[in-house]
């Protein structure tokens, strides 16, 4: 029997990840059987099991998404110029207005299906602490990263002088999880509007004199 090339693998993983995340935002977390995913993604339990030892680690790979979207926006924030927090918060929430979201691998995910995914998992962080502990390494390096982009603005006098950056990237991965707790909870999903109360909350300027 030929072996399965490691571009079929990877390829395999993302169906099964794909499939996990409809099995998810569908039916929860505790709903969710690993067969489940297996049935979902067209394949048997036992082949499931040679990608993924277990269901957390699914889930660790949603939130590796997450984590790898966010990172990359963060980096593309300012558009050239020295960045903004309201900058920030513009290039990280803004693709959360549209009903799809380009991963760092290229594949369009709906956006509902990895907001949802993500509020479950930030609860299930509380109940599995080796979860938690694994997730951590991810959530640290976007805010590491979150604080250099607000070095940048700071040095460039977009971010104000007297803000720490390690404070201040604390202060904005806050926000973020709370407008998507808020989209998926209650719909409030205007994003324009988010991002401007930003803007003149902590940008102490308001967005339209924001610098050009």
């Amino acid at each position: 029997m030929p072996r399965i090339t490691e571009e079929r693998r990877e390829a395999r993983r993302r169906e099964i990840v794909a499939a996990a995340r409809r099995c998810f935002a569908r039916d929860g977390f505790h709903q969710t059987s690993m067969p489940d995913i297996a049935r979902e993604a067209g394949m048997s339990a036992g082949a499931f099991y040679r990608y993924f030892p277990s269901k957390e680690d699914v889930i660790l790979e949603i939130a590796g998404q997450a984590f790898g979207v966010m990172a990359g926006r963060i980096e593309a924030s300012g558009d050239g110029r020295p960045p903004s927090v309201g900058d920030i918060v513009a290039a990280v929430v803004g693709p959360m207005g549209g009903e799809t979201i380009t991963l760092p691998s290229g594949e369009v995910v709906p956006t509902d299906e990895l907001a949802r995914c993500g509020v479950q998992a930030w609860s299930e962080l509380l109940r599995h602490e080796s979860l938690r502990e694994r997730a951590t390494a991810g959530f640290d390096a976007v805010r590491v990263r979150m604080a250099d982009v607000l070095r940048r603005g700071r040095e460039g006098g977009a971010v104000p002088a007297d803000l720490d950056p390690d404070d201040g990237a604390r202060v904005v991965m806050a926000l973020l999880p709370g407008f998507i707790l808020q989209r998926q909870a209650f719909g409030l999903d205007d994003v324009p509007g988010f991002v401007r109360a930003v803007h003149t909350l902590l940008s102490r300027t308001p967005l339209a004199e924001a610098p050009a």
